[in-house]
């Protein structure tokens, strides 16, 4: 189970989204744009939390 978790928080990772927005052929601009609302919304709702 901790190995879901630990991929979904990689795959879920704001700086994860903005690389495959890069890659996908969006704009470094447009990117940075749509990464930083999502990581609004990432840290909004605590999925940037580490459990031990």
């Amino acid at each position: 189970m901790r190995c879901i978790r630990f991929r979904l928080q990689h795959c879920l990772n704001p700086l994860h989204i903005y690389c495959r927005l890069k890659s996908c052929g969006f704009s470094t601009r447009t990117a940075i744009r749509i990464s930083s609302v999502y990581e609004r919304l990432y840290r909004a709702f605590g999925l940037n939390r580490q459990e031990g």
